[in-house]
């Protein structure tokens, strides 16, 4: 699926939440506290190695945009980086790396997070930075100025460069009418040549404080020493009370959306994609779990259904995969998208794509196929297990949008319990051209050019 950085970061760890286990050996179940002024703290000592992952996690993102400012939040997140009265411009970075650490940030549509990774024994300093630019932080104009020329030249080469990432944006400002998921997480241009420090202090304000925060802490760590640095160091910032969030339900799709990008690129590419309900109950809710597994049996390994029927016998496509996140604070979709092989036009993969679905509907899936899928999403998040970062990830994602990180052993059982006939359902009710939005992308002349460069300046990925 093509999407931005933040996207694609998003898509991998909202899926992994949905197959979240339980503590493997070598790590410790999680313990959790919360200041006086808001501040969610969640620990999980592992002792294989020294290491402390630190990740600070704002409930904020460009879902909390509003129209003439969209892609605030991610030149927020830049700035955060620009110092504070106690710590220079860039200087978090070099403190980090002297402490033989690694740091970066990102931006979402639901949250915006911040990392450091590095020897257990940094856990203070890190703490004591972080701490102290979720109150301090200067925004000064001079440094905003240079920021955003990179904000926006970021934008050029991650989105407006690439054709996939540009049709991607097409489709989702096209399948949503009202909501804000429907804008980037970079902004569109016309918003950012014209944003002003101002919009970035506001927002600022408005969203980061502790009580909108979650401190995350994985590693070689003791829980107790935690909470007491934390009292420390963020312990004295004040609350301040959030903006209302007022709902933002997305207005029913009725009819079929189909449109077409035109932009220079070697080969066409499609994309459909089906409004979903995300996870709300982990408990009760059985349709998003289903959803997953369908997604698996048709792309989930080289056996699904998309590779072989589509890549390998029909040969109508030279890639084809099908994606769900499931895990967001406003409305979701089901993707499906291909390449069509050479020879081939868009509308051949997209009846390709269409046929496939009628399939399932008509025969639903083997109990062979939804075994295989289930293995291979459970081992694979067995593996990413192994990653101290990986578990701050599944922490902070399910904790900023609205579900507990304690429900990840809950998902993980639903997950095993789907059923060949609840992926058929789900498959029914979904695929439905009422709830449907296509986009084709149009391959346009490539004129010779040196290949894209990451803009100068670009240290924090959206």
């Amino acid at each position: 699926m093509p999407v931005t950085f933040a996207g694609q970061l998003a898509r991998v760890l909202l899926a992994m939440t949905l197959i979240a286990a339980p503590c493997l050996a070598g790590a410790a179940a999680t313990a959790e506290r919360e200041l006086g002024n808001g501040l969610r703290i969640v620990v999980k000592p592992d002792r294989r190695a020294p290491v402390a992952v630190v990740m600070t996690w704002y409930r904020v993102g460009s879902i909390d945009e509003v129209n003439g400012v969209t892609g605030v939040a991610h030149v927020l997140e830049h700035m955060m980086f620009k110092g504070t009265p106690a710590t220079a411009t860039g200087e978090y970075s070099r403190i980090i790396a002297a402490a033989g650490g690694r740091d970066n940030a990102f931006t979402s549509n639901d949250f915006t997070g911040y990392f450091a990774v590095l020897q257990k024994s940094g856990l203070e300093l890190v703490l004591r930075l972080e701490a102290d630019r979720m109150a301090n932080l200067v925004l000064a104009p001079e440094e905003f100025a240079k920021e955003i020329r990179v904000v926006m030249e970021e934008r050029r080469w991650r989105t407006e460069d690439r054709p996939r990432s540009l049709l991607y944006e097409q489709l989702m400002a096209t399948a949503l009418t009202a909501h804000p998921y429907r804008n980037p997480v970079i902004g569109w241009m016309n918003d950012l040549e014209n944003m002003r420090v101002e919009d970035a202090r506001e927002f600022y304000r408005r969203w980061y404080t502790p009580n909108n925060a979650v401190l995350v802490v994985v590693g070689d760590v003791e829980p107790q020493e935690v909470f007491a640095l934390a009292e420390k160091y963020f312990g004295p910032i004040p609350a301040r009370a959030l903006p209302p969030r007022k709902p933002q339900e997305e207005p029913e799709q009725r009819g079929l959306k189909r449109i077409t990008v035109k932009a220079p690129a070697e080969q066409p590419f499609v994309i459909m994609t089906f409004r979903a309900p995300p996870l709300r109950d982990p408990e009760k809710d059985w349709e998003p779990y289903a959803l997953k597994m369908l997604a698996a049996v048709l792309s989930g390994d080289d056996a699904a259904r998309l590779d072989r029927s589509l890549v390998r016998e029909q040969r109508v496509a030279s890639g084809a995969d099908a994606s769900y996140d499931g895990i967001a604070r406003g409305p979701d979709f089901f993707f499906l998208s291909a390449i069509p092989s050479e020879g081939r036009s868009a509308a051949d993969v997209e009846q390709g794509l269409r046929s496939e679905m009628a399939k399932i509907i008509d025969a639903g899936v083997t109990e062979e196929e939804l075994n295989r899928a289930k293995a291979q999403a459970i081992s694979s998040e067995v593996y990413q297990r192994d990653s101290m970062m990986f578990q701050a990830r599944v922490i902070g994602v399910l904790e900023t949008t609205g579900l507990s990180h304690r429900t990840a052993e809950v998902q993980l059982r639903k997950l095993r319990e789907v059923t060949a006939e609840q992926v058929r359902e789900v498959a029914r009710k979904y695929f439905r051209d009422d709830i449907l939005t296509i986009a084709y992308l149009d391959p346009q002349p490539v004129k010779d050019k040196p290949a894209a460069k990451p803009p100068s300046g670009l240290r924090h990925a959206q």
